[in-house]
């Protein structure tokens, strides 16, 4: 690499969570420049694990907190599995004097307010059927996995079955595409659509599972609602971003959460659906604040949805008993890790 021949005098890494993992070539591309100063800029510092503050640490003060073996073993085991307030506390200690964090709020005071509400779906009675038939089969194989290998070798097994759920839980469709089957949050949504735009009201739709979008998008079209969408796989982003800023008649932006989490000012929007919401706050944080930001002047109000005795539910409740690390540490969020058998299963019951 030609850059790591170079003196700078400053490297700041822009949305350094990209270096999170401390394995990727990005983290040891970044590590061999040399600069006097080194600064990282973030709103999401953890995003999985406290193993991503020790790559963005170690790249701004090599050997601050160790080589990363000896930080699993002295500060994220006893954190993430024992949560041992003696260990929070020193590890506190240690990286407040190099971090500066300032809020929205406290960047922007003129900010309009920010309305957020929970929107609980139930389910149709088709969608139920499919869901409670494919959440026993999960359950059984998960169990037979467990049983078999481990829970802590069990996570993909556990996380494929998660998804799975989680999609049905939008719509059937998601996991099968020639089924007819309906969905009681996306009537919800549609609805919802379609009395704001009624309203000349203008919507950001964020999703994480882009056939989520492309269902909406089919309905739109056959409705002849105007609508941008921005995918992983759009080209032409800058064009894509204007017409929905610009044009009045679009009302509607459909998003997959990974393409849109970072770089878009899209203040013409002041309605903001998130429709499968995650374990990781700071995500929704990131896709929320697509519209509110500095120009806004108008109020945005944010709507969640989730679907009534689903997966869905179980996981809003587990993430507030999760919460407490999430304001430890640079208002982070650790996503779930199945350190628990019980726990576990009562996602699947």
């Amino acid at each position: 690499m030609i850059l790591k021949e170079t003196d700078f005098f400053c490297v700041i890494l822009d949305e350094s969570q990209y270096i999170k993992n401390h394995a990727s070539k990005s983290y040891k591309a970044v590590t061999e420049l040399k600069a006097r100063f080194r600064f990282v800029l973030t709103g999401t510092p953890v995003e999985n694990s406290l193993s991503d503050l020790w790559s963005q640490m170690n790249f701004l003060n090599k050997g601050l907190l160790g080589s990363f073996h000896f930080f699993r073993q002295n500060f994220l085991i006893p954190i993430e599995n024992q949560k041992e307030e003696e260990v929070i506390s020193r590890l506190q200690t240690l990286i407040r004097p190099f971090i500066l964090r300032r809020t929205k709020e406290e960047v922007a005071h003129d900010l309009p307010p920010l309305m957020e509400q929970t929107i609980f779906c139930p389910m149709t009675v088709s969608q139920e059927s499919v869901y409670e038939r494919e959440k026993s089969v999960i359950r059984n194989a998960i169990l037979a996995n467990i049983e078999s290998n481990g829970i802590e070798k069990s996570s993909l097994v556990i996380l494929k079955g998660m998804t799975r759920l989680r999609q049905i839980a939008n719509h059937p469709r998601l996991v099968n595409a020639e089924g007819s089957d309906d969905s009681g949050k996306f009537t919800e949504i549609i609805q919802s659509l379609e009395n704001l735009v009624a309203e000349k009201h203008k919507v950001l739709v964020f999703s994480s599972f882009v056939t989520h979008l492309e269902l909406i998008r089919e309905h739109l079209e056959k409705s002849g609602i105007k609508y941008g969408m921005l995918t992983g796989k759009s080209t032409k982003r800058e064009e894509i971003i204007r017409e929905f800023q610009e044009d009045p008649r679009n009302y509607i932006f459909l998003i997959s959460l990974k393409a849109g989490g970072v770089g878009l000012n899209l203040t013409s929007a002041e309605y903001v659906f998130i429709l499968d919401p995650w374990w990781n706050p700071a995500a929704e944080e990131q896709a929320l604040s697509r519209a509110h930001r500095i120009g806004q002047d108008k109020h945005v109000f944010v709507y969640r949805f989730i679907t009534e005795k689903s997966i869905e539910e179980k996981i809003e409740l587990l993430k507030q008993k999760k919460s407490v690390l999430a304001d430890q540490f640079i208002n982070q969020n650790t996503p779930f890790r199945p350190g628990a058998r019980e726990e576990v299963l009562s996602l699947f019951g």
